[in-house]
């Protein structure tokens, strides 16, 4: 046998001793938590008063600056969405670059800068520090703030506020901050359409002229940069700057409810529930529990491992995924929990909730969750600090929220030192089980009496306002006498029940395309047919008998489930509205007096079958103001217009689950008893 040979042989039995020798049936011991070598940061103070921060980093030749605004939070009232466009105003072009320009400027030397209310922020590679900071010292101190800008911002935004107003989500968190926090507090008012069209260029330069201050402003720089270069470029570039009087704002601190409160927001179309649970809480940034607080946070509702997901998602098979935070703040913080659930099993997931949060809070904690936790956080926390902007904020975060110096070298360190009993000790001093707010969206018809052992009940509108339902008590106001007068204000049965034909042609725009909706109808034929189409392409035609309604979309034909079917049939009489006192099938309950569009309005639900649907009539002039149905969604009828002495819709909003976003429709052309060819019924 060679040498070689025994040597293998050897090295062969001596590893298989050790394989033999090792317990795969449990984990290695963790090592000792990482020495993180962030760096103290240079610092310095311009005359001006603007605090800058230098972290050399030089493994890679770039650089980055973060500037951030030490302002408190403002109240932005009938003007509210303000600070939401002063970001990009200020990239909106300056003096002396317009947009393009200013764009085309940065592009060329792979630069980036961003901006917003409260900060901004700039990097490039070292070799082009002078031509990044005139370009950010430009956006800073020459912003132009166009109007042009603006106006293409607020369209925007208009438009991100209708499809905010139909989605669930959105919905239950404007809802549980109005209450939360009160809407004249800066963490609880409504951005709306009106709010945000009151907003002005002035009001921009306005807001610009009094926060944009260098005595509030803190500004890190990091990257393949000296100490002494920095200073040079920041005396350079920011030295100009003048400093200002800035206004400081005091704001009450939010309660906890006194025992829990229930809101619900209904939303007939909702085929599930958003369900948000939490409370308000004292745990600023710098408290000593933030870290341990963090862990518990992560155990409850952090991720796929987490309490909730295990219970609700995993157990119960309510939903896709329940999470939940503590998030600390300077003004106030919050703990938040939530789930998209099925509409049958609100309260039973709602009751999974304050089971976990009564749980945690029972000294139940293992160490297995908390090692998991633990893990999870060192590994985030390690990831981060892979991106120079997050060592930039370490840097500010610091300073404004007066952390100890070695704050973040220490995290790993004072994260492992974490002991059981302490997590299990801070988990029962935050986290709790009663004087929760449980905010929840969704088709409340389906859970609102399940949810009154959870706390006092409470209805609010999708902009967080109370819902106010007056009882009707003069015995003279019908249903059917709601109905009959939309008929005469529309023009009058006769009229109405003299149309036998009518075709409509609405255009809808969809991401920059504008599609065409054709809907034809002849009564006496009984048979309707509607037409999408963009331009000449017909994207889906639906054609409607009494028997059965028929949809084709790329070539392909399906006839619709007679449930859903009956939604498209009500076409076919034109006007259902005249046929409800006769057909037999119809029951109609008037359910008070509410609030639609600023507008009072009789709530009316109409059950036809197993399809129930709610339509809204305004109380002053009779008109339908809006529909709601599980099948139909929402349709939002926002002004009427006359067409041979009949008023019909002219603009409607259409929200429903069957498409993927909101949709306003606008009527183009209406021909009242015109003749339908053969045709086009096809």
């Amino acid at each position: 046998m060679t040498k070689f040979s025994i040597f293998l042989l050897v090295t062969l039995c001596g590893t298989a001793t050790a394989f033999a020798q090792a317990d795969r049936s449990k984990y290695p011991e963790p090592g000792p938590a990482p020495q993180i070598n962030i760096g103290d940061p240079a610092t310095f103070t311009l005359p001006n008063g603007l605090k800058v921060f230098v972290v050399e980093n030089h493994k890679l030749p770039r650089v980055t600056y973060s500037l951030v605004l030490d302002r408190d939070p403002i109240l932005e009232g009938d003007k509210a969405g303000l600070t939401s466009f002063v970001g990009e105003m200020l990239m909106g072009g300056t003096t002396a670059r317009s947009k393009d320009e200013l764009d085309e400027a940065i592009d060329r030397i792979g630069a980036r800068i961003s901006a917003s209310s409260t900060s901004a922020n700039a990097s490039s590679l070292t070799k082009y520090n002078d031509q990044l900071l005139d370009l950010f010292a430009d956006v800073l101190f020459n912003p132009a703030f166009p109007q042009s800008e603006l106006d293409k911002l607020k369209k925007q935004a208009i438009s991100g506020l209708a499809a905010a107003k139909e989605d669930p989500n959105s919905i239950v968190g404007v809802v549980r901050n109005a209450v939360m926090y009160g809407k004249d507090h800066p963490y609880g008012e409504t951005e709306t359409e009106k709010t945000v069209e009151n907003v002005q260029v002035e009001d921009i330069k306005a807001y610009y002229n009094t926060y944009f201050k260098p005595n509030i402003a803190y500004l890190a720089i990091v990257g393949d940069i000296t100490a002494a270069e920095a200073e040079k470029l920041v005396k350079t570039y920011f030295s100009d700057w003048q400093r200002g009087d800035v206004p400081k704002h005091d704001w009450p601190t939010p309660q906890a409810p006194a025992g829990n409160k229930v809101i619900l927001v209904n939303r007939p179309a909702s085929a599930q529930s958003v369900i948000n649970v939490g409370y308000p809480l004292v745990l600023k940034p710098n408290n000593p529990d933030v870290i341990a607080v963090s862990v518990v946070a992560d155990i409850l509702g952090g991720g796929a491992s987490a309490r909730l997901f295990q219970n609700l998602r995993e157990d119960k098979g309510y939903t896709y995924g329940a999470y939940g935070s503590i998030s600390p703040d300077e003004l106030v913080a919050r703990l938040n929990t939530s789930a998209s659930v099925r509409n049958a099993v609100t309260d039973s997931a709602t009751q999974e909730f304050i089971h976990e949060l009564k749980h945690i809070g029972e000294h139940s904690i293992t160490q297995k969750e908390l090692d998991l936790a633990k893990a999870s956080m060192a590994g985030s926390f390690g990831r981060s600090l892979e991106q120079p902007a997050t060592i930039a904020r370490f840097a500010i975060n610091t300073e404004l929220q007066e952390l100890p110096k070695d704050y973040y070298q220490n995290y790993l360190k004072n994260l492992d030192a974490l002991t059981l009993d302490q997590i299990n000790a801070i988990a029962g001093k935050y986290v709790h089980a009663d004087n929760l707010q449980i905010t929840v969206v969704g088709k409340t018809d389906d859970f609102a009496d399940q949810m009154a052992r959870f706390g006092d009940v409470q209805y609010y509108t999708v902009t967080g306002d109370p819902e106010v339902k007056v009882a009707i008590t003069d015995a003279s106001i019908t249903a059917e006498g709601v109905v009959t007068k939309y008929l005469e204000a529309i023009g009058g049965k006769e009229k109405l029940a003299a149309v036998n034909t009518i075709k409509t042609v609405s255009e809808a725009e969809i991401q920059g395309m504008t599609i065409t909706i054709e809907q034809l109808v002849d009564k006496t034929k009984g048979i309707a047919v509607q037409n999408t189409k963009l331009g000449p392409q017909v994207l889906s035609k639906v054609v409607v008998t009494p028997s059965n309604v028929t949809v084709t979309a790329q070539g392909q034909s399906q006839e619709l489930p007679a449930e859903a079917a009956s939604a498209y049939q009500s076409l076919l009489t034109i006007f259902p509205e005249l046929t409800y006192a006769t057909d037999g099938a119809t029951t109609l309950e008037l359910d008070g007096i509410v609030n639609v569009n600023d507008e009072e309005a009789y709530k009316l639900k109409v059950t036809q079958g197993t399809n129930v649907s709610v339509a809204y009539f305004s109380v002053a002039s009779g008109l339908k103001l809006k529909t709601e149905s599980e099948l139909s969604g929402e349709t939002t009828i926002e002004n009427y217009r006359t067409y041979d002495g009949i008023q019909l819709p002219e603009t409607v909003s259409i929200v429903s689950k069957m498409m993927p976003m909101p949709l306003k429709a606008v009527t183009k052309a209406v021909a009242i008893n015109g003749e339908i060819g053969d045709e086009e019924l096809k």
